[in-house]
């Protein structure tokens, strides 16, 4: 990690939370991972899943460690259906990038509650891709993948 990496992290408010060194209400943690109720939740029940090493998005996150973090967060989903809040969906979301709408940059896998009529709305302005569109998209992540492998 650079020094100013190192000095993020320092900083994070994430890290301080996975370190016990800041205030979270914690619902799971292990030697990799912490999940803790979000502060501003979407809706009750929102939580979030953050790895315990500062990794700012997916590309500077493990391929071992995201796995984890993705069985942690699937397991977090099971006990909100199972819980007394007994939701009637899950949203599992992640932010890469300020683009993407991330705030905090520690990777985060946020999963959110769902209930009809929560208030809650994605609402994406799409628009049908025509297929020689969709077939170049789809050859330059072809090619992205095998520079990768």
């Amino acid at each position: 990690m650079t020094q100013d990496a190192a000095s993020t992290a320092q900083e994070c408010v994430f890290c301080g939370i996975a370190a016990g060194r800041a205030e979270a209400s914690v619902v799971y943690e292990d030697d990799r991972v912490v999940a803790f109720m979000d502060l501003n939740p979407v809706t009750p029940g929102h939580l979030l899943v953050v790895p315990r090493k500062h990794a700012v998005g997916l590309e500077d996150i493990d391929e071992a460690t995201g796995a984890h973090v993705w069985s942690v967060g699937h397991a977090m989903a099971r006990a909100l259906r199972r819980s007394a809040m007994r939701c009637e969906g899950i949203n599992v979301f992640l932010c890469d990038g300020e683009a993407a709408f991330q705030t905090v940059f520690h990777f985060h896998l946020h999963v959110i509650p769902r209930h009809a009529g929560d208030g809650w709305a994605i609402v994406p302005d799409t628009t049908e891709r025509a297929r020689p569109l969709l077939e170049s998209d789809a050859q330059a992540i072809r090619d992205a993948v095998a520079l990768a492998g």
